[in-house]
């Protein structure tokens, strides 16, 4: 199986060809593709590469699928006996990426 550590966004991704990956938001359009070249571990089969930090001839070819929310989050803070309350929600976006190939030259 072939597969990457990808990093986007401060976090990383497992990323398997044929498969998507949730990243935070990125300004693009649907459709179009993206390149992601922050890869830092490369697995095919039995042969592992192992960046250090990043792997420089590795890139992640992947296109955008679509914009997208999470869950809603929902916060709520009081002080008990000062009739406090508070409530509040969060959705986050994301942008949804199906990845088309692991390369490296």
């Amino acid at each position: 199986m072939k597969y990457a550590i990808v990093e986007s966004g401060g976090k990383q991704y497992k990323a398997v060809e044929g498969s998507t990956i949730d990243v935070d938001l990125m300004p693009v359009e649907p459709g179009t593709p993206v390149t992601l070249a922050t890869v830092l571990l490369m697995v095919n089969d039995d042969q592992v590469v192992v960046g250090t930090p990043v792997i420089d001839s590795a890139r992640i070819n992947a296109t955008v699928v679509d914009q997208i929310r999470g869950p809603k989050i929902d916060v709520f803070r009081y002080r008990p006996k000062k009739r406090i309350r508070v409530k509040t929600g969060h959705r986050q976006h994301y942008t949804r990426l199906k990845i088309d190939k692991i390369e490296m030259e």
